[in-house]
């Protein structure tokens, strides 16, 4: 038996691959895993300057297409560039354990701190509205390519630093280069922040995924994506969610926390606990509590 397994070409989707990969092996080394690259139309845009940007749907569409088409039989996402709404001929049929979900600020290499002449590099919103309350003053610009080309750019001087998630940054190894890692209090994470997300056609047997999913992470992702899908927010909305089951034997309680900016550019942040089994509920309830800001 072989596993087709789509992914973008970015070395941190390839390295996201291998690790379902590797983990359909553990369950039985007996299957065959084939990587099958693409490039998005999300990847397009984020090489061409100037080019929009559309959303998140535009990093899974093709995997999608490939999936209907038959050309794959699964395919491997970070969950939060997942749309909110999933075609039900290709669910989501598990995730990965979370991945530390926080941002982080990366400086140039042998830099001492933020140059205050040079501007501070992030992409989408969510980051770019939360950045300016913590520097402000200083220049948020935004940055495009995959990590490694957003180091590169950084490191030759175009920014003074960058703002990116600790999960990419820790897949690929590059923890060294971590200056400083934001509390969920300073920047909300976006919704399914670190979640790997495996989607297959309706009916595959998930059975050789069963060593990968992750219950935490599926209910914590549950409570995030009803929040934001109440809010009708994607990625270019300033809205984001983050939610932790508590550190008790049962972990039977969540909290998520919330960030919106509103119409009127005001920051506010709100959190709510309830039962994991209400995880979605606990996200709509949440998003009650915004409506009309955005």
């Amino acid at each position: 038996m072989t596993i087709r397994v789509g992914s973008r070409m970015s070395a941190l989707a390839v390295r996201q691959a291998e690790i379902v990969m590797d983990r359909i092996k553990a369950f039985d080394s007996g299957i065959k895993t084939e990587l099958v690259t693409m490039k998005t139309s999300g990847d397009l845009a984020s090489e061409t300057p100037g080019a929009y940007e559309g959303g998140k749907g535009l990093f899974v569409k093709e995997l999608e297409r490939a999936l209907l088409d038959g050309r794959v039989d699964i395919a491997v996402h970070s969950y939060k560039d997942v749309p909110m709404r999933v075609d039900g001929r290709i669910p989501i049929v598990a995730v990965s354990a979370r991945e530390d979900a926080r941002d982080v600020l990366i400086l140039p290499e042998g830099a001492a701190g933020i140059d205050p002449a040079g501007p501070i590099g992030c992409s989408g919103l969510r980051r770019q509205i939360q950045s300016e309350a913590l520097f402000p003053g200083l220049e948020i610009r935004p940055v495009r390519g995959n990590i490694l080309t957003r180091l590169e750019k950084l490191d030759r001087g175009e920014y003074s630093a960058l703002i990116l998630a600790y999960a990419g940054i820790r897949r690929l190894g590059l923890e060294r280069r971590v200056s400083r890692v934001f509390d969920p209090d300073e920047i909300t994470p976006a919704a399914c922040q670190g979640v790997l997300a495996v989607q297959a056609r309706a009916g595959f047997d998930v059975g050789a995924l069963s060593f990968l999913h992750d219950p935490d992470a599926w209910d914590t992702s549950l409570a995030e994506r009803a929040f934001v899908a109440a809010l009708n927010g994607g990625c270019t909305a300033p809205v984001a969610a983050y939610a932790a089951l508590d550190q008790t034997p049962e972990d039977d309680m969540m909290t998520l926390k919330c960030f919106v900016c509103d119409k009127n550019g005001i920051i506010h942040r709100r959190a709510i606990r309830g039962g994991r089994r209400a995880a979605a509920r606990l996200g709509r309830e949440i998003a009650a509590t915004f409506d009309g800001w955005l």
